[in-house]
């Protein structure tokens, strides 16, 4: 319609009618020829301005609708060669999203291209409140050709800058790893840096993997499990004024870790913010002498080798006087105990003699199977390395039967203590499943006890609870059994009773135990709800009862009567009745 119109009015110029009847030229008018030839030129210009325009258009379409938007040439120079961006996503054992990638835009000028450094600055403050305004000013009245100025923009700060308009400025996009649970694993996850580099936990642990393979790596926690755990752990760490706190759930069956804390903890989305203390990871990196809690071990050895029975006992009348050294029990029952009686009691005093018995080279050999005395085979750089006595003299074997002189990590205590009521089966503790699993190659499945030692220590444990010093552990309908443990910890190079490491391992149900729960408090202060009392069966084993009920229908494990006839038949121990006094926590 455009040419038609065009045409017209050319016609008219020439003076020839429009009609096709009057086509043929007037006397003195143009010739034919000459009309002809113009119309054609003006046609053909038409033509290209129609051509020109319909191009830029399906250009414009093209570039809006179909094209990924290529990166500058200078960002794309700045950012290092062969670094992958990409990154896997982690996800738990039910396929919640724990860690992924999102597309973010990193904000860069070309300072040989800005003429008003200092006002770009200052502009850039109002949409970047933290910017080192004077910093930023000064490389931009440099001549460089390319300055970050802020990496990982929210789409809102993007928005902000690009209505500021100032020429100089671009944006590249990249990808920032973030944490969508934030604190909940972060001591297990780790984070990676701007670069998406792994720098700690999982992230570390598998940091090939998520670069290379796009499926995910699946880790062994349970969101809602891990969501218990600190929960509860972050109650007691307020109730009690500790210093920190550690929290662990393993599948007995396999060691696969369920759940994981450490307290105090950070948001891994934030990393840089945080201190010191709070990237400690207590679970697996510290290493503690546990205190009474290794008396699960000692009391297995010595039923395993047969030196002594549950019938049998020992004198616990007097403190152990060796040298400087002076064992004795913190509520002291001043009497011949039963093995029964001295793990319900928690006596030192019995502990040191039954390791006396069984002697330093046999607990050497079953803390070795135990994976006490090296560092766990596993994929995590954050990985503490037991601290043991060299040499071991008969004062070591004694003070380590009931957890002193020796240090290990709460995951060290959370897996052996597993392999002491699964059967007898040490299994080495793991964090991811699936085919990411293969790099946690350590022997699975090794025997260390007997399955009637196994039963011993199930019924022993639960009789701690039923009876002994860990009675604020039970979970009504979930037959907890555990043990309690209270060890003074260093302070200036000497033991210091104001600060106390307390925790409890517990494990349910006892009758086929499925799960083991180990809470460990740093440094707690009595209140007047436990009478002044700080030790674990006051402070760690109430925060087990509470996490075993709430993770117990997440789980799958529904309650049962304690009190039937035949869960009490599968649990029963004999002590000597006219000898058995109630401890005190």
């Amino acid at each position: 319609m455009i040419a038609f119109a065009i045409h017209r009015t050319i016609r008219k110029s020439y003076g020839v009618p429009s009609s096709p009847e009057h086509s043929v030229p007037r006397t003195g008018g143009r010739s034919a020829p000459a009309i002809e030839t113009g119309r054609t030129r003006i046609l053909m210009m038409v033509g290209l301005a129609v051509f020109a325009f319909t191009s830029i258009c399906v250009r414009l379409v093209d570039l809006a609708m179909f094209q990924v938007a290529e990166e500058p040439a200078t960002a794309r120079a700045a950012y290092k060669a062969g670094v992958t961006t990409q990154r896997g996503d982690i996800v738990d054992r039910n396929g919640v999203l724990l860690a992924t990638n999102l597309t973010t835009a990193s904000l860069y000028a070309k300072p040989n291209e800005i003429s008003n450094g200092d006002e770009i600055a200052n502009q850039l403050a109002t949409v970047l409140p933290d910017l080192d305004v004077q910093s930023v000013a000064a490389k931009l009245n440099g001549d460089g050709r390319f300055m970050w100025i802020r990496r990982n923009l929210t789409p809102r700060q993007q928005w902000r800058v690009n209505r500021l308009g100032q020429p100089g400025l671009d944006f590249q996009t990249e990808e920032a790893r973030v944490y969508p649970q934030g604190a909940l694993g972060a001591h297990l996850l780790g984070y990676a840096d701007i670069d998406n580099k792994g720098l700690a936990g999982i992230e570390k642990a598998y940091d090939e993997s998520l670069r290379t393979n796009r499926d995910p790596v699946q880790v062994s926690l349970d969101i809602r499990v891990q969501h218990v755990l600190r929960d509860e752990l972050s109650r007691a760490v307020a109730e009690f004024a500790a210093v920190g706190a550690a929290g662990i759930i393993l599948n007995v069956k396999n060691s696969e870790v369920i759940a994981l804390v450490s307290l105090p903890d950070f948001d891994p989305n934030h990393p840089s913010d945080a201190a010191d203390n709070q990237r400690f990871n207590r679970a697996t990196l510290g290493v503690y002498e546990v205190g009474s809690t290794f008396k699960i071990f000692t009391t297995a050895i010595a039923l395993d080798t047969g030196v002594v029975d549950l019938s049998g006992g020992y004198d616990a009348t007097q403190p152990i006087r060796i040298s400087r050294f002076t064992i004795r029990d913190f509520h002291p029952e001043a009497r011949w105990l039963s093995v029964p009686e001295i793990f319900m009691h928690s006596s030192n005093i019995g502990a040191a003699k039954m390791a006396l018995d069984f002697g330093g080279e046999t607990q050497r050999a079953y803390l070795s199977q135990l994976g006490l005395l090296d560092s766990l085979p596993i994929a995590l750089a954050e990985t503490g390395a037991p601290m043991i006595p060299r040499p071991w003299r008969s004062i070591n074997t004694m003070t380590i039967g009931f957890g002193h002189g020796i240090a290990i990590s709460a995951l060290h205590l959370a897996a052996g203590a597993a392999a002491t009521i699964n059967g007898g089966l040490y299994n080495p503790p793991t964090f991811v499943m699936g085919p990411h699993n293969a790099s946690e190659t350590s022997p699975a499945g090794r025997r260390v006890f007997s399955e009637a030692t196994s039963l011993k220590m199930r019924k022993l444990m639960r009789l701690v609870v039923e009876k002994g010093t860990g009675r604020k552990g039970a979970a009504p309908g979930y037959l907890v059994g555990g043990k309690t443990g209270t060890a003074e910890t260093l302070s200036a190079g000497n033991y210091s009773s104001d600060r106390l490491l307390s925790s409890f391992v517990g494990a349910f149900p006892m009758n086929d135990p499925r799960y083991l729960v180990l809470v460990m408090l740093d440094s707690p202060k009595g209140n007047t709800k436990t009478k002044g009392f700080a030790t674990g069966g006051w402070t760690a084993a109430p925060v087990v009862s509470r996490v075993v009920q709430r993770m117990a229908p997440f789980v799958a494990i529904v309650p049962i009567d304690e009190g039937a006839p035949e869960v009490r038949r599968e649990l029963a121990i004999e002590i000597t009745p006219k000898r058995l006094r109630l401890a005190t926590y």
